[in-house]
Formats: structure tokens, sequence, C-alpha cells
């Protein structure tokens, strides 16, 4: 029946052929056409079968459901098949129905409804729970009908309160799933009532509130957590013999832990008094702990917390749990009870195998709280028994030695070189004389980085030659080999310890924890060994460089550097993707190297290609570094210098190969220093720095240069810049001509807000004035002629006559300016005059006679030559003839 087809079947036969069937896969389609079927059914819709048939395959799916138990089919299918026989059970429920069928009605609800409560159904469980509780009244009314003597009454009675209370926490369940804790709660009291008549549900319904005080406190629900734990507790007092002590004290340790989190302030009291309700139950460590901790919570004077760690002492509690305690009351700041509670555990189990535990916590917790000359004394009195004859295990030596080593290592990170030695120092005592291992190889190891640090190379070569006693075959004492062999000069020992660095399996990775270096492998430290060789190299041929005089030696001497530090730039870059160096180390001697290409950029001021690369590279080493105000600044600078050194090469390129190669690389130099521009905003105020006019003008520059068709777009933004200067507007103007770019819309924009601008400042820059209005003047009437496709005539005409303006109510006007703005106007009406345009022509020559009448001493140079020449026009223009005067009136070069 493996291929048996349910689809064309109808609600009967799908019925009789799933419960013949045992493997087939169209099983869970079967299923969910049931459970949607029955929706639809009703005791009509089946009339032509009888109440006996419709029961009997009712009971019939309900035991293949049931007897399923390795068929593959969910929980939830289980509960739909559960679901349609316990609907097709109730529809033979008759006035007539038998006691049985009642009964069995009543289990098949109950089941069904848990079932619905268990896969997160509540809602559907509830029908099933109500179902089942109108099936137990009809039941009990049966009973009582039938029931003939006093005790068979109460025993029937009896039987039916159990299902009953039964039902009613099944309710609760599902109340609870519905997170309606008021019917819950209603529930759970109903059946606490029926308790006395049923002494032997107690331990059920004690554990049903248990669980609920769990579930309600795992999620955050202390106030519903509290009451369900409270009834738990109450209902497991009410039958002794139901539940017990150790399960009582349970739930009371529970019930204060809610109280706690609820608001430890407020229900303090009700914590401390359910935590002493538990030890009174039962006493454990877990009891004695948490009321320990409730004290703390509470302002316990010192001396009632005394009184309890007393009390634990008289109990037999093991070290263990003592300095659990112990450290719970340093944890919360009462250090003397904590310090003396310390002692007397170390007096209490002086002669126990484990009281180093004792004495270490007790060095941990000074040192915690920088209280380190005790701590130095604690630890003397150890290594001291230690050598004598008093042994900590081998264990508690590793711990020791793990908080010797914790502490020289933030000793380390704060760059106290001498403090961290003398932790290292303790923990070198620890070991014997002809002791020889891994540990003592990295001890030696830390102890050398801290000499290298402090300068004592000879001391920093004992420690290595140790290291190297111990472990000679480890990457990292080679690495101390040979960096110690660099600072000495000894470059046979160096290659040696390179060799020696080569010769180990890289494969293999190295559990370390030195102070210079993460877990790695050798490729890691011979990159660190590279690097530390170009450190040295750098500082030998820097001080040479900077005195150089000859320029051909000195361009030299920059590529090498050049060359050393773009492979500085490599190596860093494996030290930082294989973590070969402390975070702090690596950010360092990126530093270093940043620093070093700064200022061999600025040394190359005559060079600027060489200096873009030196700039570049720091900018790139930078990123390295952590990005703080400084580090974006420093990026800021150097991707601003490259960017300007690219546009000048643009500027002078030869071909238009070359020019968009630079233009482009120059662009992309802007992009990302506006990026580090909109970081380093956001540290500070840095208003006053011209950073974003420049990228503004570079990058305008660029896109005009390489005739962009976005470059309109880009400057609808620029327009609207709130802060933007007339100056870099008029620089705008400049760029939008100069070749190969040709924009002059663009440039009568810039130049009209660059103008207007001026105008409306309160006291007005007149040289400023006079410089703006020379060029937007020479772009509207450029060489004497005059073309209305830019701007109108009477617009340009409207500037002429501002300019004029503002020449009668100033002082301070450049006379030379005067003098062009003069000749513009009369060539311009000549201009008109030859086009036949007499009217006008009279008007413009009539306005430079205006503009004559505003020189100061070059006036008597133009005066009685333009007047004789204005004569004749006005003659001209009368009698309508040009011959009389002709274009040689016009000054082509009378001011340039």
């Amino acid at each position: 029946m493996d291929d048996i087809d349910f689809r064309f079947m109808d609600f009967k036969e799908i019925i009789e052929n799933l419960i013949v069937n045992y493997s087939s896969p169209s099983i869970p389609e079967a299923i969910d056409r049931l459970f949607s079927d029955i929706a639809n059914i009703n005791r009509e819709s089946i009339a032509e079968m009888q109440d006996a048939q419709v029961e009997e395959m009712a009971v019939n799916l309900w035991n293949w459901t049931v007897t399923r138990v390795g068929l593959l089919i969910s929980e939830e299918q289980k509960v739909k098949l559960r679901h349609v026989a316990c609907r097709l059970m109730c529809m033979c429920e008759g006035s007539v129905a038998s006691e049985e069928a009642i009964r069995r009605q009543i289990l098949m609800n109950v089941k069904t409804g848990k079932g619905w409560v268990d896969v997160g159904n509540a809602v559907i469980a509830d029908e099933f729970f109500q179902a089942a509780m109108a099936g137990l009244e009809q039941l009990y009314v049966r009973l009582m009908q039938r029931s003939s003597t006093e005790a068979h009454v109460t025993m029937q009675k009896i039987a039916v309160e159990r299902d009953l209370l039964k039902v009613l926490s099944y309710q609760a369940e599902s109340a609870i799933a519905q997170e309606d804790f008021q019917k819950a709660s209603a529930y759970i009291l109903r059946c606490k009532d029926m308790l006395m008549r049923l002494p032997q549900m107690t331990e059920y319904l004690h554990s049903l509130c248990y669980n609920f005080g769990i579930e309600t406190y795992k999620n955050n629900k202390y106030e519903e957590s509290s009451f369900w734990l409270s009834q738990s507790y109450d209902i497991g007092k009410m039958d002794k013999n139901s539940v017990e002590p150790e399960m009582l004290a349970k739930v009371l340790r529970l019930l204060a832990t809610a109280y706690l989190d609820w608001d430890d302030r407020a229900y303090y009291d009700k914590a401390l008094h359910a935590i002493n309700l538990a030890n009174k139950e039962h006493l454990s460590p877990a009891g004695l702990f948490l009321r320990m901790k409730i004290l703390l919570k509470g302002e316990t004077p010192n001396e009632e917390l005394h009184e309890a760690i007393m009390e634990i002492l008289h109990l037999d509690v093991s070290l263990d749990f003592c300095l659990k305690v112990a450290k719970l009351l340093m944890d919360h700041e009462r250090e003397s009870v904590g310090f003396n509670f310390l002692k007397i555990i170390c007096e209490h189990f002086k002669s126990s195998e484990n009281i180093g535990k004792a004495w270490l916590l007790h060095i941990d917790m000074l040192l915690q709280r920088k209280e380190e000359l005790l701590a130095k004394g604690k630890i003397e009195e150890i290594i001291i028994g230690h050598q004598t004859g008093r042994q900590l295990t081998t264990e508690l030596v590793g711990c020791l030695h793990n908080i010797l080593w914790k502490k020289a290592a933030r000793s380390f990170e704060v760059q106290n070189y001498a403090d961290a030695l003398h932790w290292y120092y303790y923990s070198l005592r620890l070991y014997a004389s002809d002791q020889t291992d891994l540990d003592l190889a990295k001890l030696q190891r830390n102890m050398a980085s801290c000499y290298l640090h402090l300068e004592q190379p000879d001391k920093a070569k004992e420690a290595v030659t140790e290291a190297e006693r111990c472990d000679p075959t480890n990457i990292f004492t080679q690495f101390y080999v040979f960096k110690i062999a660099v600072l000495e000069g000894s470059s046979d020992r160096a290659l040696q310890a390179i060799t020696a660095l080569e010769n180990i399996l890289t494969t293999t990775e190295q559990e370390e924890n030195d102070v210079l270096t993460d877990r790695g492998s050798a490729v890691m430290v011979l990159t660190l060994a590279a690097q530390f060789a170009l450190e040295c190299l750098c500082r030998l041929i820097l001080p040479g460089v900077s005195q150089m005089t000859d320029s051909e030696n000195k361009k030299k001497e920059m590529d090498r550097l050049l060359t050393c530090l773009n492979t500085a730039l490599l190596k860093l870059g494996q030290c930082f993707d294989r973590r070969a160096l402390p975070s702090d180390s690596r950010t360092n001697e990126a530093h270093w190297f940043r620093k070093i290409a700064w200022n061999l950029a600025v040394q190359c001021d005559k060079d600027p290609v060489t200096m873009r690369e030196f700039f570049i590279l720091s900018y790139k080493l930078s990123q390295f570094c952590p990005s703080d105000q400084v580090i974006l600044i420093a990026q800021k600078t150097c991707l601003l210098m490259a960017a300007a050194v690219d546009l000048e090469q643009g500027r002078r390129a030869s071909t238009t190969f070359e020019q968009t190669k630079f233009l482009s690389r120059a662009l992309e130099q802007i992009h990302k220093c506006r990026d580090v521009w909109n970081l380093l905003k956001e540290t500070g105020d840095f208003s006053s720095d011209p950073c974003e006019t420049l990228l503004l003008l570079y990058e305008f520059e660029v896109k005009a240069k390489m005739n962009d068709p976005l470059l309109e777009s880009f400057l609808e933004s620029v327009w609207e810049l709130p802060h933007l200067e007339s100056k870099t507007l008029e620089t705008i103007a400049s760029l939008a001509m100069e070749m190969p770019a040709h924009y002059p819309s663009i440039a009568l924009k810039a130049l009209k807000k660059a103008l207007l601008l001026h105008k409306n400042k309160e006291s007005i820059d007149v040289l400023k004035y006079s410089k703006c209005m020379h060029s937007l003047l020479n772009l509207l009437v450029p060489d004497g002629t005059l073309s209305a496709e830019l701007c109108p005539l009477e617009e340009v005409w409207g500037y002429f006559e501002d300019a004029l303006n503002l020449i009668s109510h100033t002082e301070g006007y450049p006379e030379l300016e005067i003098l062009w703005l003069m000749v513009k106007s009369w060539n311009t009406g000549i201009f008109m005059y030859l086009r036949k345009k007499y009217v006008s022509a009279e008007k413009w020559c009539g306005l430079a006679l205006r503009f004559l009448n505003q020189l100061g001493t070059l006036r008597r140079n133009y005066e009685t030559q333009m007047n004789v020449l204005y004569s004749e026009l006005v003659e001209a223009v009368n009698k309508n003839k040009g011959s009389l005067f002709n274009e040689e009136c016009c000054w082509n070069k009378a001011y340039q």
C-alpha cells in the first residue's frame, strides 16, 4: 500500500485505508485532509452510518494513532488524528450514552487537549478541556443517581474530582501558554482547594507550580514566578509525606532568587525570609551561599556578615565552598570581612593538601586591589615554603605562575618594564636550578623582552641564552637571538639565527603566550625579523640623507628608502593578517614607519613625484594605526598633497593619455580624502580648515578637464553650499575657462555669485570687487565684441552701471581698472555703430565719457581725444553716415 493515493477518497475511506496502512509516504497528506474535513462534518453528513459504526471508526483511528510509536509522523500530526477521532466520538453522544462512552469521551478530550497544549496551540486545547469538563459533570450526575451507599458515593466523587483536578491543571497550563496569569492562578487555586480530599495529588500539583515558577522566571516575569513558587511551597507543605524537604528548599531558593531579581531593595526582606525558610527545611551549600548573597545585597553590618561566615565554618563545608564565599565578599567590596575570612580559612584548613588554593586567592585579591606590598609578602612566604619543603601541588604552581605572568603582562602593557621583570623574577624563583622545560623558556624570553625595552642588552642576552638552553628549536627563541645579534652588530650570529628559523618546521603551530607575540608560526617570526632588520636599515640611512647636498646621490638614497618603506608596508600587512604581534606593538611599528615616510616626503619639496610616493606610503602605513584625530589629520594631508601633485602633472601632461591617467589618479585620492575628511569632522571643530574648499576645487578641475558629462550635476550641490566664498567661486570660473576646459556658462554663473557676495558685504573690498568685475565683463564682452548668447545686453549694461556707481561713491577703486572699463564701454559703442545701431552706440560711448570723468591723473591723457571722437560720433549718428567715423576710432590696444 506504499503507493496508495488518498486524494480521491471520501472521509470514511481515508480513515479505513489509513488504519491498515503503515508506511505510505502519503500519510501526512491524509492526516491533513482528515483534519481539514472534520470541521465540516457533523452527524447529519454521515447519517447513513450507525452510532456504533462511527464510534468504532473513532476508536480504531485513536488506537492506530496511539500505537504508531515507530511511525515517522510528528507530534502535531498525532494530535490532529486524536482531534479527528475525538470529534467523531462526540458525534455519538446522546442522552442515553453509557457511562463507558462518557468516560471514553472524557479521556479522549483530555488527551487531545493536552496534546494541543504540548504542540503550542492552547486555543484549540481549551475547546477540548471544556468538553471534558462537561463530560465530567454528566458523569457525576449519572454516578450520583445510581450510587447505593454513602461510601460508594464518596468513592465515586473522589474519582471524578481527581479527573476534574487534572483537567483544571491542564487548563492552567493552557492559560500559562496564552500568558493569561489571572485564569491560570484561578484554576490552580481551585485545584489547591481540592487537595484536602485528594492528598495523593499534592506532589503533582506542587511540581506543576514549580515548573510554572521556573518558566515565568526564565521569561523575567518575577512577580508571577514568585506567586507560583510560593504556591508550590504551600502545596508541598500540605502533605509532609508527598514532598521531600530537599525539594521544598529548592523551591524556596528559587523564590528568594526571584525576589532578588525582581527588586532587591523592595523585596529584600521577603528574599531573606525565603532563604531562611529554605535553610531550615534543608541546609545545603547552595542555600548558605544564596543567603550570603542576599545579605550582601542589603546594608548588612560587617559584624553580622562575620557571624554568617562563622556559621558556615561550623558546618562541614569544603575549602572550595569557603573560597567561593570569600570571593563573593570581595566582589561586593566587603574587603575587611573577605580578607579576615581568608585568614580564618587558611588557619581552619591548614592541614589540607589544597590549602595553597586559599593562599593564591588571597594573593590574587590583594593584587586586584593594588595591595602589591602585601601580595609580595604572601608570595615570598609561599616561595620560601615551596623551596624549604612545603611545596605546592603542580596544579597550584601553575596557577601561581599564571597570576604572576598576568600581573607582569599588565605592567608590560603600560610600559613599566622594570615592574614586569619583578613579577617575572618571582616566577623564576619557583623553578629549580637544574629545571628545564618549555614554560621556563617562555619566561626567559619574556624577561629578555623587558630587558631590551630597558636598553639592557647584556641581561637580555643572558635571558635568551637560558631560553635557548631550554628550548633551542623554538621560533621565538631564535627571533630574540637574531634581534640581539643585530643590536650587537654580529651579522654572522644574526645569519645563523635566520638559518635556524628557516629550518624550524613551519607547519606546527607553536602554543605561545610570549609578551611580544600571539600564537603564531615560524613564518610570522621571519616576517618580524625582516621588519626589525628594515627598521635598523632605515635608522642607518636616514641621518645621512637629511645632510646630503648632492641631488643625484640624494635621489638614489631616497629611492632606497622608498624601497625599504614599501617592503615595511608589505611586512606590516602580513603581521596584521596573521596577528604576529600584539596590537600595541603592531601599532607602534606602523606609527614609526608612517612618521618616517612623512618626514621624507617633506624633504622632497624639489621632487614632487617622489614626494607624492612618500605621502601615499605614509597614508597606507597610517591605516594600520587607530583612526584617532591625529591619524585622520595626517591621512587628510597626505591625500591632499598626493592629489595636488597628480593635478599638477595632469596640467603639464604632453598627451591626452597621460593627462587622463594623472587626473584619474588625482580623483581617486580626492574621493579617499573626502571619506577621511567626513570622519575627521565628527571629532571636533574644523570650520577654519580649507580642506573642504580644496577638495571641491580639485574635483571640479579634474571633471572640467576630463569633460565629465556629470559636471553640471556635480555643481548643483556646490551652488547650494552655505558658506561658499567669493574667492572659491572666482577660482571655479577661472578653471572653467582654463584649457582644455571651456565652460563659459559655468564661469558666468560663478562670477555672478561671487560679485553678489562682494556687494552684500557690509564693507565692500573695492580691490577684490574690481578684479571680479573685470573677470565678469571680460567674459561677457571679449575683445570689443558683444554677444547676447551668455547674457542680455541690458544686463551687461547694468554691470557697467554698477561699477560706475561704486566708483562714484567709493574711494580706492584702481585707476587702471576704471580706464579699462572706459575703453571697454567705448569699444562696445564703436561695435554698435559699425552695426548701424546708432542709439546704442551713442549710449555706450557716453558711458565711456562718464568713466573718463572718474579718472585721476590719467584723465588728461585721454580727455581731449575722447571728446573729439565723441563729437565726431554724434555728428555721424545725426547724419546716419559711416564715412566720417570708421573702425580706426576703436581702442583695441588701449588697455591690456
